[in-house]
């Protein structure tokens, strides 16, 4: 990315609605110019998709918490995380260093949705050999909102 597509992301993670004439003001080019770069930028697979930010008590779903997976020697990954990428409550699932297998962002309703989560759609899973859960107690601060290393020289 050069300095201009990275004035263009920063822009659009501010304010995904932002129109191409704001868009343009920030970048420094022509409505058209702009158009074009942000349409390279989706075709590059920079722009992932388009979204909104809702906030997750409104949703119905204030309950954040976190579960660390560990897997059996010989474990079935893929069945696992393709039941995992098919969970609305499952935001965010990573592979991890350390004792654990994966770490989990979940958002739920309340801890009885938890509890049947993780022990149903979690350890019900084949291969999975125990869990580890975090509540998040507040959310002083959480974002998507990534930090877009600087311009590459050219």
């Amino acid at each position: 990315m050069d300095e201009i597509d990275r004035k263009l992301v920063i822009a659009l993670q501010q304010d995904g609605a932002a129109g191409l004439a704001e868009l343009s003001k920030a970048a420094g080019l022509s409505v058209s110019a702009t158009a074009e770069r942000v349409k390279r930028l989706e075709e590059r697979g920079v722009i992932r998709g388009w979204g909104i930010d809702l906030d997750p008590i409104a949703a119905g779903c204030p309950l954040l918490a976190f579960v660390f997976v560990s897997m059996r020697p010989g474990r079935d990954d893929a069945t696992f995380l393709k039941a995992m990428k098919r969970q609305e409550a499952v935001l965010e699932c990573h592979t991890v260093t350390g004792p654990w297998c994966y770490l989990l962002k979940l958002r739920l309703a309340d801890i009885a949705a938890l509890e049947h989560f993780v022990s149903e759609e979690v350890r019900g899973q084949p291969g999975v050999e125990r869990t580890e859960t975090i509540l998040a107690m507040a959310s002083p601060k959480e974002t998507s909102i990534l930090p877009v290393a600087p311009a590459e020289e050219e």
